[in-house]
């Protein structure tokens, strides 16, 4: 049985660089490893990401579904966008619900920060989520620019910075590298 005596904290991978996501799942790779019990959402990502092939094949790891096809929020209509931001909430509400009723010791939220910055979630949902949390549930958010709120919250926060990029040169995101 895993000791649940020191778990609880927040954390954030933020910044411009490639990696953010990567950080998230190698943490919950880890905890599976010790025995935890991890779920993870992925927003703005669909239900075939590299890492949700792999990963799902892990005991203790459970992955909430997503829609099976996304695009950037700056690809959306106003019509998409509000499905997504009605779409996303549930999610996240589902999320906490499971987290706190199936006592998941871990909770990664993909992308839920450029969710928030996209407008396609609402950070108050998030903020009162992380304000009410189960005492023992450590939760790990991802994306850029975090809000001074969500920064005050956290208890580890890694920025993660871009100093160069393939996508600067043309090359688009590759499977099993970048997505």
């Amino acid at each position: 049985m895993a000791d649940h005596n020191n778990l609880g904290l927040i954390h954030i991978y933020c910044g411009d660089g490639k990696g953010k996501t990567t950080c998230g799942m190698g943490l919950c790779v880890r905890a599976a490893g010790f025995g935890y019990r991890v779920l993870i959402y992925q927003f703005m990502k669909n239900n075939s990401t590299s890492e949700r092939s792999s990963m799902s094949k892990i005991e203790n790891i459970t992955f909430l579904p997503g829609l099976d096809h996304e695009k950037f929020s700056f690809r959306m209509t106003e019509e998409e966008k509000e499905q997504r931001r009605s779409f996303y909430a549930n999610q996240l509400r589902t999320a906490a619900e499971l987290a706190k009723k199936e006592a998941y010791d871990v909770l990664f939220l993909d992308e839920a920060i450029y969710a928030i910055r996209s407008g396609l979630l609402e950070e108050s949902l998030l903020l009162d989520f992380l304000k009410n949390k189960p005492e023992h549930l450590e939760v790990i958010l991802t994306g850029q620019g975090p809000s001074p709120a969500l920064l005050e919250l956290a208890d580890y926060v890694s920025e993660i910075h871009k100093v160069k990029h393939p996508f600067d040169a043309g090359i688009s995101a590759r499977k099993g590298i970048e997505r």
